[in-house]
């Protein structure tokens, strides 16, 4: 899961603001190409023509392109659509801050004195203009964006990092109950004033339950072990998961994978790697942006190369992310889908007409006919959700 890597706008983009909006392409084009070879090779320049990484002559893999059913443009809905479930209704989201009776919930059950922020903002530029204010008042600081979240930021030292979790973890479970929203999230930082505050990597998601079984569950229920590395965990609130292994970078969730891949068998791994979202989309850095798949490409072949004749690799996203356009937000996008491995017959995928067609695929390569949406892009062995 390369996390905001989207390659184009959807049909519907217009709806979000999103008009133009291609997270590879333009990422590429700002930085006068991209040196990915190995992408290139499976067929990620056949999807589209990436500048530096051109349409392969042979791709070794299956590549296409996936198209979001699913409202919004989020994580969690990503998520819960690439594993089979379309988000039944859309989320709820508070643009001009959350109401008096959610705040009052919220001060009540947390036992907080008050907040800072309630608004929607940027989560770097929010610690710089209200950071010591909350050094100096112990008040959280609560604020949105244009997804649905409830985020938290709070002072690693001068608050608690336990304290910031548990006040996360009551608007999840009290505060919020009544509501759809996708995901609180803890977002500690340290520093001591505007000029040195810096989010640590120490970031909690609470997530929904999924409204219904995903592909992960029935993975487990056919013994298949699930393993979820990175925010994979927070993102399906733990459900559907023998193994969770938090990460803290790509590196970290790359080099988790190598690990997991060697440990275990007849076991499926879902890796998110959430440097390309996190530390270049959100922050509309194109060269960090290309840098960071460039560093993915480089360690591609380790994957690769330690795969055998029973093992199959799906690349793909959750949304767009463009790192050139004006807004720090997701951008509602089609998702690149590549999929390699023995039993992979390389060619066109098409444009598939939604994000749940992963689900069903990884389903079918375990021989598991399951009621999830979707269908299979396993050539001849695919079936109607």
């Amino acid at each position: 899961m390369l996390d905001g890597v989207g390659i184009g706008e959807l049909p519907d983009a217009p709806n979000y603001n999103d008009q133009g909006s291609n997270t590879l392409i333009n990422t590429a084009l700002k930085n006068g190409g991209l040196n990915i070879p190995n992408l290139r090779s499976l067929g990620l320049g056949n999807i589209a023509p990436v500048p530096g990484g051109a349409p392969a002559g042979a791709p070794v893999g299956a590549f296409g392109k996936m198209l979001e059913v699913s409202k919004g443009k989020d994580s969690t809905s990503g998520h819960w659509e690439l594993a089979g479930i379309i988000c039944p209704k859309d989320f709820d989201y508070f643009h001009g801050g959350f109401p008096p009776e959610i705040v009052n919930h919220f001060l009540d059950a947390t036992g907080c004195k008050g907040i800072l922020g309630n608004k929607a903002a940027s989560g770097t530029e929010i610690i710089k203009e209200l950071g010591e204010e909350h050094i100096r008042t112990g008040y959280p600081i609560v604020y949105t964006s244009a997804d649905s979240v409830f985020q938290i930021a709070a002072h690693e030292e001068h608050f608690g990092l336990q304290r910031l979790y548990e006040i996360c973890e009551i608007s999840r479970n009290e505060v919020l109950k009544d509501y759809f929203v996708g995901r609180v999230i803890a977002r500690p930082f340290v520093g001591e004033s505007a000029e040195t505050f810096k989010r640590t990597t120490n970031r909690r998601d609470y997530s929904l339950d999924p409204p219904a079984e995903t592909m992960l569950d029935h993975l487990m229920k056919n013994g298949i072990k699930t393993t979820g590395i990175g925010k994979i965990g927070d993102l399906y609130n733990e459900r559907g998961l023998a193994e969770i292994i938090h990460t803290k970078s790509n590196d970290e969730g790359c080099a988790a994978t190598l690990r997991a891949m060697k440990e275990n068998n007849n076991s499926f791994i879902m890796t998110n790697l959430v440097d390309f979202d996190v530390y270049y989309g959100h922050r509309l850095d194109p060269a960090g942006f290309a840098k960071a798949l460039e560093d993915f490409d480089r360690f591609l072949p380790e994957i690769l190369t330690n795969m055998d004749e029973s093992d199959i690799l799906l690349l793909t996203a959750d949304h767009g992310n463009d790192p050139t356009v004006t807004s720090t937000d997701h951008t509602r996008e089609y998702v690149p889908v590549i999929i390699t491995g023995k039993g992979v017959i390389p060619g066109e995928l098409g444009v598939r007409t939604t994000f749940a067609d992963a689900g069903k695929t990884v389903l079918d390569w375990f021989g598991i006919d399951a009621p999830i949406a979707g269908t299979s892009f396993l050539p001849g062995r695919g079936t109607n959700g």
